[in-house]
């Protein structure tokens, strides 16, 4: 019992925030018109501030695990690939449609849930996990799904296409330059100079509330009529299939040293998907499932992370 109230008093705070901010625009006190501005400046300010901030402290050998990467890269990539061929052989959607499932079950929200969360478990380690996270993330999985949602026009133009706009969209994510920006500082050896060490700390203390703020507002008018039998399987996919294919890697292929990576491995795929996962994939025509998914799915991930960090307090992986 003890350690059920313990779990929720860190879960619970992360999902209030969410409610927060969904009661706060729903009542009209915020207009869903501005959760983009707010959200513009927590992944263009905020995180990057945090992601330079986790960084730029630690030696690079403790920062660049590459059974981390490999173990959230190749368990991902795995999710993928069934959820690809669940959509597409099993019930033959097209190939846009298959990829938008398949995003939904293996992409996280890992800055604006995951790091929260992770911080309130393991402690300064989160960053680091946010940092590995993202490389994977920005480098490996979108760039895939991408691709494969626009192979349903002519193959060749398409892959060359989003390869370029990939690499150029890359060149000016301002989280990709806060890794970027850490890992150098941190081989450079110099010492953070403390008015720009504390006004960096300011901007990444933001990024938290901020970010879960602007998910729930996010969630006001998304509907899910119509819409369950799809909704239904991606959020078991990202709720379900994607921790245990995480759990799989740890346990058998990566054998991560850190127990708090190990920790930050499955915890991150026990998320809900990314909080742009409707953005991007409205330009296929859709954008009604993908927001019905995150919401149910954002929704469902308050029980299954809850009972995941109870799991994990009792039987740590």
């Amino acid at each position: 019992m003890d350690s059920a109230i313990e779990i929720l008093g860190i879960t619970g705070p992360i999902y209030l925030a969410i409610a927060l901010g969904y009661i706060a625009t729903r009542c009209g006190l915020f207009s869903s018109a501005d959760m983009p501005v707010f959200g513009k400046f927590a992944v263009q300010i905020a995180l990057p501030a945090l992601l330079f901030n986790a960084l730029s402290q630690r030696s690079v050998g403790e920062i660049f695990n590459l059974q981390y990467l490999g173990a959230y890269a190749v368990g991902s990539l795995a999710v993928i690939g069934l959820g690809l061929w669940w959509a597409r052989k099993v019930q033959g959607h097209s190939l846009s449609y298959s990829s938008m499932m398949a995003m939904g079950m293996a992409c996280p929200n890992s800055g604006f849930v995951g790091y929260p969360i992770m911080l309130l478990t393991l402690g300064p380690v989160a960053g680091v996990a946010l940092a590995l996270n993202m490389v994977v993330e920005n480098l490996v999985l979108l760039p895939l799904l991408m691709a494969v949602a626009d192979s349903d026009a002519d193959k060749a133009v398409q892959w060359r296409h989003v390869m370029v706009q990939t690499f150029k969209s890359l060149l000016k994510n301002p989280m990709i330059w806060g890794i970027v920006g850490g890992f150098a500082w941190s081989l450079s050896g110099l010492h953070m100079p403390a008015p720009l060490g504390r006004t960096i700390n300011l901007f990444a203390a933001a990024s938290g509330a901020l970010s879960l703020f602007v998910i729930g507002g996010s969630l006001v008018g998304l509907k899910v009529d119509g819409l369950q039998v799809t909704v239904t399987q991606i959020a078991l996919g990202k709720l379900f299939l994607h921790p245990l294919a995480m759990a799989a890697m740890l346990l058998w292929v990566f054998p991560v040293a850190d127990p708090a990576l190990r920790s930050a491995a499955l915890i991150s795929g026990a998320l809900p998907m990314l909080g742009i996962y409707t953005i991007l994939n409205q330009r296929h025509g859709h954008a009604a499932v993908s927001a019905a998914a995150l919401l149910v799915t954002t929704v469902g991930s308050f029980f299954s992370l809850s009972a995941l960090l109870l799991a994990l307090r009792h039987y740590p992986i």
